[in-house]
C-alpha cells in the first residue's frame, strides 16, 4: 500500500539556486513584466480612445493585449514573490487557479491569432467588403476564443483534481503547471496525460492550421497585385501579425519537442521564461513599431497629455 498524503502545499525549486543569479532573475522578470503591462496597456488604451483604431483589426488587438496581460500576471507576479520573500511555497489552491489561468488564457490566445489572421485575410483579399464582413462577426468570435479555452482547460483540470500525492511535494519548475505536477503524483495519470497532450496537439494543429491557409490564400493575392507599391502594402499590413505567430507557435512547437530527460527541465523552464515574460513583452512593441497608424494615435495622445497637464 501506498503511503498517500493530503498535501495542501507545494514547493517550486524556481530557475536557479545561486542567490546572485536569483537577484538577476528577480531585476529581469521585474523589468519585463512592468514594461509588459505598461506596453499592453497602453495599446488597450489607444484602441479605445483613438477613433481612426476602431476597425475589427484594432478591436482584436485590444483584448489580445489584454489575455497577454493577463497570461503574464498569472505567471510572474507569484514567482517574483517567492524571489523577494525566499518563501517557495505555494498552496494546492494557488497551484489550481495558477494552472486553470496559463492553460485557458495561453489556449485563448491562440485562437485569437487564428481569428487575427482571418481578419488580415479579408483585409487583403476582400478589402471592399471588409467593414462588412467583420465588424458584424467580431464580437461572437471573441466569445469562441473564451468558450474554446474552457473547453480545453476543463476537462483535464477536472480530472486532475481528484490526484493523490505521496511524501514527495516538490516540483522543479517556478511555475505550476500540468507536466510537473502530474509527475509528482502517485496516482495514474497515464489518461490525463495523454488527454493534456491531445488537447494541446490538436489546439496548436487547428489553429495553426487555420492560420496557414488564411496565409496562403493571402500569398496567393498579394502575388496577382500588378504593382510593388501594393505588393509591400499588402505585407506590411499582415507582418506584425506573422511575427507575433513565428513567436507564439515557435514556443509552443518547442515545448512539445521531447529533449533528454537530462535536458528536459532546464529547456522548459528556459521556454516558460520566453513565453510568460519575453513574449508579453515583444508583441505590444512588435505591433506599435510596425505600425503607422498605432505610432501616430500613440503620438496624438502624447500631445493631448502634454496640452492636458499645461
Amino acid at each position: 500500500m501506498r503511503n498517500h498524503t493530503s498535501l495542501t502545499t507545494f514547493i517550486l525549486l524556481g530557475l536557479r539556486d545561486n542567490p546572485q543569479m536569483q537577484t538577476l532573475i528577480f531585476i529581469f522578470l521585474f523589468v519585463t513584466y512592468t514594461l509588459s503591462i505598461a506596453g499592453n496597456l497602453i495599446i488597450s488604451i489607444l484602441t479605445l480612445v483613438d477613433s481612426h483604431l476602431k476597425s475589427a483589426m484594432y478591436f482584436f488587438l485590444k483584448h489580445f493585449s489584454f489575455l497577454e496581460t493577463l497570461f503574464t500576471t498569472a505567471c510572474i507576479p507569484r514567482f517574483l514573490y517567492n524571489l523577494s520573500t525566499g518563501d517557495k511555497t505555494i498552496s494546492y489552491n494557488a497551484c489550481v487557479a495558477q494552472v486553470f489561468s496559463v492553460i485557458f488564457f495561453g489556449a485563448a490566445e491562440l485562437f485569437l491569432l487564428a481569428i487575427m489572421s482571418y481578419d488580415r485575410y479579408v483585409a487583403v483579399c476582400k478589402p471592399l467588403r471588409y467593414v462588412t464582413i467583420m465588424n458584424s462577426k467580431t464580437r461572437g468570435w471573441l466569445v469562441c476564443c473564451w468558450l474554446a479555452g474552457l473547453l480545453v482547460i476543463l476537462p483535464p483540470l477536472c480530472l486532475s483534481l481528484n490526484l493523490e500525492f505521496c511524501d514527495y511535494h516538490v516540483i522543479g519548475h517556478f511555475l505550476y503547471d500540468a507536466s510537473p505536477l502530474l509527475k509528482i503524483s502517485c496516482s495514474d495519470t497515464w489518461f490525463i496525460e495523454q488527454m493534456t497532450i491531445a488537447l494541446a496537439v490538436l489546439t496548436t494543429f487547428m489553429t495553426l492550421l487555420c492560420i496557414v491557409l488564411s496565409y496562403i490564400y493571402i500569398i496567393k493575392t498579394v502575388i496577382k497585385f500588378p504593382s510593388a507599391q501594393q505588393r509591400m502594402k499588402a505585407v506590411s499590413t499582415c507582418s506584425s501579425h506573422m511575427v507575433v505567430v513565428s513567436i507564439t507557435y515557435g514556443c509552443c512547437i518547442f515545448v512539445h519537442i521531447k529533449p533528454s530527460p537530462k535536458d528536459e527541465v532546464a529547456i522548459n523552464k528556459g521556454v516558460s521564461v520566453l513565453t510568460t515574460a519575453v513574449a508579453p513583452l515583444l508583441n505590444p512593441f512588435i505591433y506599435t513599431l510596425r505600425n503607422a497608424q498605432v505610432k501616430q494615435a500613440f503620438t496624438d495622445l502624447i500631445k493631448r497629455m502634454s496640452i492636458i497637464s499645461k
